[in-house]
């Protein structure tokens, strides 16, 4: 690795040679495209190669008045990158042989079965076909940290098309189909077991419950209004997502709206608790070691978790074309985001998830690299913020 950066901008980390590029990239972000605090790592064979962070640990912070910088442990809410990590836990349950992707999901959660629900399979929850993107009544930011309660209003709502038939992303409504599996078929809670099962044996800071005892480490989010750039979700249809989003009719308002009001992400108990789809806590290393550790085995003793027949389940096509919910074209793995133009990774192979506004995480098996970008600048955009695609651009360049 070289020496630290720290040369523009409040930028501070190390690139081995050749990565160069992310360095540079990293620090236009701050300059070119109004980052404020933000970490980016790349493992490529479970060996770290770019480790850089800079900015404010708070959206609002101010360096030159003394406000705390973003350090290396640095964490920050991912949003739905979060959701790569709760499809992990349903995968490595299948390896296991603890839960069958082609059972019914009612077979472990009998209640679910109600209102035209009995075909939705557990792969049906993975690729986003389940046909419970949104709930008649959304629930409020409380009635959503509790997980049973939350757990009866979707096995309560009637599909909006036939299971299995098309797709749509499950913006919210995907913590309580996750997080309720893993408790029927573990007796655990999903918090409880990403930390003992995934969190825990590779090293990571990523908490899907952030404790007590870590909550100083997560910098405030907030929303910041970067300069228009490359990325994010385009179509050339006549409406696209920011269109229907508006509409408050629209099953893409609803998906989204699941929980209303938007709970504060910056709230302590938003952040103890535990939704798999939006408000895991995590550092930039922490995002890409998970995904090193999907692929392969990582330096300080992480071994590898998924099998290569599982890697090929996470990420063999398993949705793709018009989404009901995003509108633009999107391509699903069993959990995860593919490469394609609504959320473009490194390459073909590569599988991994972004989070609104932001955050990115995905491993490439073909080339060994694993990548996790994490910020609390939250733009507009929903699965292609500039600032990431920049990034990614750039270590293609490195490659």
């Amino acid at each position: 690795m070289s020496d630290g950066v720290g040369v523009t901008g409040g930028v501070h980390g190390t690139v081995a040679a050749g990565y160069e590029p992310v360095r540079d990239a990293f620090v236009r972000n701050f300059g070119e495209r109004g980052e404020r605090g933000a970490a980016v790592t790349v493992y490529r064979d479970g060996r770290r190669v770019v480790d850089l962070w800079g900015g404010t640990k708070d959206v609002d912070g101010d360096l030159s008045v003394g406000d705390a910088p973003w350090e290396r442990g640095t964490a920050q809410i991912v949003r739905s990158a979060t959701k790569g990590v709760a499809a992990a836990a349903l995968l490595l349950l299948h390896q296991r042989g603890e839960l069958d992707l082609d059972a019914p999901v009612g077979s472990y959660w009998p209640e679910f079965k109600a209102r035209g629900k009995e075909r939705v399979l557990v792969r049906h929850v993975l690729a986003h076909r389940a046909g419970v993107p949104a709930l008649d009544r959304p629930l409020t930011p409380a009635e959503a940290l509790d997980p049973d309660l939350a757990a009866a209003v979707v096995a309560a709502q009637a599909p909006f098309w036939e299971p299995g038939e098309d797709h749509g992303y499950h913006a919210q409504t995907y913590s309580w189909l996750t997080g309720e599996l893993v408790r029927r078929v573990t007796g655990r809670s999903v918090g409880e077991w990403i930390a003992a099962e995934i969190a825990r044996p590779l090293g990571l800071d990523l908490w899907l419950g952030l404790p007590e005892a870590e909550a100083g480490r997560a910098g405030r989010l907030g929303r910041i209004e970067a300069p228009a750039g490359p990325g994010g979700l385009r179509m050339r249809p006549k409406r696209n997502v920011a269109e229907a989003y508006a509409d408050e009719a629209s099953l893409t308002r609803r998906a989204f709206g699941a929980i209303d009001p938007s709970p504060d992400e910056n709230d302590p108990a938003y952040r103890a608790a535990a939704l798999p789809a939006s408000n895991g806590v995590a550092t930039a290393d922490a995002l890409a070691r998970f995904y090193a550790g999907l692929i392969g085995d990582v330096e300080g003793g992480g071994r590898g978790l998924f099998t290569p027949g599982t890697v090929e389940l996470a990420r063999a096509e398993a949705s793709a074309g018009p989404d009901r919910v995003l509108v633009v074209g999107t391509r699903f793995g069993l959990g995860y985001m593919l490469h394609g133009a609504a959320s473009p990774l490194l390459g073909p192979g590569s599988f991994g998830h972004p989070g609104r506004g932001g955050a990115l995480g995905f491993a490439d098996p073909e080339s060994g690299l694993a990548f996790g970008y994490v910020t609390n600048g939250m733009n507009k955009g929903v699965t292609a913020d500039p600032r990431a695609q920049s990034l990614v651009r750039a270590l293609r360049e490195s490659l």
